[in-house]
């Protein structure tokens, strides 16, 4: 990854050039390089953007949107390469892990540990899942977890194997994750900062302070951050700037499973 700040170019003709403020600089970077709109209407520099996309891959997303509440745009890679100002370094990065996790998202498929082929998971709700590639090369049973992505160690059926260290990480975030304050919503206490997306279980971060709706990137559902209902319904009893009539739904203890 580019490790100098990138900038745009002003007498770049075939960018739009914007005198707004930096709307994909969410950790308040206050980067230096002019402000270029992207197709979606939204400034941003070629470091914000990158940071953005850069975040989505880490979160297993294989397509690029906009960050923007209510924003569910999606740009095109090859508009994010030019955008981003991607170096050959970062265009591998970015290209490779696409890929897998586009293969990762379509077959809900993992890497096994023994030889790291994609295997898909049947059963969703088993942990220890069997690697037929290593069962016949080693042959008998060879079996992973789904979660640790380590041999499988234990009793089948289990919500977690014997494996030191063997925790579902994206659990972990819901439970430990911070506390959001709402500075336009009154009387909302105690609502994590990250949510999994009721519809899709994509885990997601809310930035905005003032509104508590958000759509998830994957699903394209919106719904309430507060009392994790769809939008729709959430708003039959009060509005997007006031408190839940239903009040803040707990930390969640389960991922939602998409079917599609």
């Amino acid at each position: 990854m580019s490790s100098m700040e990138k900038s745009y170019n002003l007498r770049d003709r075939t960018l739009r050039f914007v005198d707004r403020e930096d709307e994909m600089d969410f950790l308040y970077e206050e980067f230096s390089s002019p402000r270029a709109e992207m197709s979606c209407g939204h400034a941003v520099t070629p470091m914000s953007l990158t940071n953005w996309c850069r975040r989505l891959l880490e979160e297993g997303k294989s397509k690029f949107v906009c960050g923007q509440p209510n924003c569910n745009r999606e740009w095109p890679y090859v508009e994010v390469r030019k955008m981003a100002l991607l170096t050959p370094e970062e265009r591998e990065y970015f290209e490779s892990t696409m890929a897998l996790n586009a293969a990762r998202e379509c077959f809900n498929s993992k890497t096994c540990p023994g030889c790291k082929f994609l295997v898909t998971r049947k059963d969703e709700s088993n942990l220890s899942v069997r690697c037929q590639i290593c069962t016949v090369k080693k042959g008998r049973p060879y079996e992973f977890c789904w979660q640790c992505l380590n041999k499988w160690r234990g009793q089948p059926n289990a919500n977690h194997c014997d494996n030191d260290g063997c925790i579902n990480q994206a659990l972990k975030t819901l439970r430990t994750c911070p506390e959001i304050v709402f500075e336009s919503i009154k009387n909302v206490r105690g609502c994590p900062s990250i949510r999994a997306c009721p519809t899709c279980g994509s885990l997601l971060e809310h930035t905005s302070k003032y509104c508590k709706s958000i759509v998830c990137p994957r699903c394209k559902v919106k719904f309430c951050f507060v009392c994790l209902k769809i939008m729709t319904e959430c708003t039959k009893t009060s509005g997007p700037y006031e408190p839940c009539s239903s009040r803040v739904a707990p930390r969640q203890t389960s991922i939602p499973v998409w079917h599609r």
